[in-house]
């Protein structure tokens, strides 16, 4: 009722006016300092008026959201990067992979999204949660290029097995119709000419003094027993190779900038 030509209001002491108990706590953030000040306020129909202002400074409890956000994000980028350790050629294992790891990734940014304050501008948490979005959305896309150029890799090796044996490989139903004979579909078929019926006899007459542990299926299975990791690195790609190095390499850099910059 009363405008700053009849009521000026004022601290008597400043901050020291503001007395409160050191124990007081909130449940979502630690408070840092208080101030006192004054200032003005304008009606256009009345004039100024005199008012008191106390001002807090605020810090969020992080811990919550450690748990509940940047730890989940965390697992998830680097749930990602298994994919990298996985056979190329094992394709629904990659894909289900990154798909499972996105989706989740969706998931987090949501539950993030409607338990915060809807704002206009741009969160600490929505940095973060964007940045390993991308991350787990590259590895998606890195197996993409991976399997891309994976075939294209093998239809250039296949035209020059073709070119160099006469012709293009087959399937072992394909050759049982040519030469009468059952073909292993894994034994590697290089298209090579034929043999001989004659010499093809004469081979498996001297095979059968060969006992059955030294039979090429069983000697290809013990190698595979002992050298299972050395067969999964001569089959992943180039680009494999480098993210295992880039992807881990740029996350622990994005965290160190990160933490050091908002935390």
């Amino acid at each position: 009722a009363y405008n700053e030509d009849d009521l000026m209001l004022y601290w008597k002491h400043g901050n020291k006016s503001l007395s409160t108990d050191e124990h007081i706590s909130l449940s979502q953030f630690f408070i840092e300092e208080f101030s006192a000040s004054s200032g003005l306020a304008f009606y256009s129909s009345t004039g100024w008026y005199n008012r008191l202002f106390i001002n807090f400074a605020l810090r969020r409890h992080i811990f919550f959201f450690v748990l509940q956000s940047y730890f989940p994000a965390m697992l998830m980028v680097m749930l990602s990067w298994v994919s990298f350790w996985i056979d190329r050629r094992a394709v629904p294992a990659r894909v289900s992979l990154g798909i499972t790891t996105v989706l989740t990734m969706s998931t987090i940014m949501t539950g993030v999204s409607a338990s915060m304050p809807q704002v206009s501008y741009i969160k600490a948490v929505d940095v973060y949660l964007w940045i390993s979005f991308l991350f787990v959305f590259l590895s998606v896309i890195e197996y993409a290029a991976v399997n891309y150029l994976t075939t294209i890799e093998e239809r250039k090796q296949l035209k020059k097995r073709g070119k160099a044996s006469g012709m293009y490989s087959m399937d072992a139903v394909q050759a049982m119709a040519f030469d009468g004979c059952f073909h292993d579909t894994d034994v590697d078929m290089d298209l090579t000419p034929f043999p001989d019926p004659c010499e093809e006899n004469e081979t498996r007459t001297s095979q059968t003094n060969i006992s059955n542990a030294d039979t090429p299926r069983l000697r290809r299975k013990r190698s595979l027993k002992g050298n299972v990791g050395r067969i999964i690195l001569q089959n992943n790609h180039v680009i494999d190779t480098y993210s295992r190095i880039i992807f881990p390499s740029v996350y622990i850099v994005f965290n160190f900038f990160y933490w050091g910059l908002y935390m």
